[in-house]
């Protein structure tokens, strides 16, 4: 299960990643009142692949280890990054299946 510290600092790496590199502002992640800001797309894209680039990263790491070329720290840091980028994506898509089913059931 995450921790909300640990979505907490997976959600500020997402939005430091989607606004290139630089913490956002609270401003900034605003969006409304004319404020430009990340959208939930390119946030959820950006975090999409950053899940799959710490995927390929583990996967190799497990292949250099068992190839005797890496640390079984560093292996197991890997897989741990890749698990919780997982479980906040996962958490996150049944926030927005909720949110979903939620104004679905709203009178019209």
């Amino acid at each position: 299960m995450v921790s909300p510290i640990n979505a907490a600092s997976t959600y500020a790496s997402m939005a430091k990643i989607a606004n290139g590199g630089v913490a956002p502002s609270a401003s900034s992640l605003a969006g409304a009142n004319g404020l430009k800001g990340p959208s939930f797309g390119s946030l959820l894209e950006s975090a999409l692949s950053n899940m799959v680039q710490q995927g390929k990263e583990a996967d190799s790491k497990v292949v250099q280890m068992a190839a005797g070329k890496a640390d079984i720290t560093d292996v197991v840091t890997a897989v741990a990054e890749t698990e919780v980028a997982v479980e906040t994506l996962v958490s996150i898509r049944n926030k927005v299946i909720s949110a979903y089913e939620e104004i679905f059931r709203m009178p019209i």
